[in-house]
C-alpha cells in the first residue's frame, strides 16, 4: 500500500492539511492542469461542493470521477 503524502492548502484563509496517496495527488494535479487552474483552486472548489463528506474523501472521489472521464 502506498504511503500517504500530506500537503497543506489555504481554504477560505485557513491552512488545511490533506493526506492522500501519491496516485491521487497525481490525478488531482492533472485535473487542475486540464482545467487551467491551480491545485489549490481545484481543492477549494472540491471543498465548496463536498457537503458533509471529509475533504480527503471528496478529493479521492473527484480524482476517480476525472480518471473515469465522468
Amino acid at each position: 500500500m502506498a504511503s500517504l503524502r500530506k500537503r497543506s492548502v489555504l481554504l477560505s484563509g485557513h491552512a488545511t492539511s490533506i493526506a492522500l496517496e501519491p496516485e491521487f495527488w497525481a490525478v488531482l494535479e492533472e485535473m487542475a492542469a486540464a482545467r487551467g487552474g491551480s491545485l489549490a483552486g481545484l481543492i477549494g472548489r472540491i471543498d465548496a461542493q463536498r457537503g458533509e463528506r471529509p475533504l480527503a474523501s471528496a478529493c479521492r472521489v473527484a480524482a476517480l470521477r476525472f480518471a473515469q472521464g465522468a
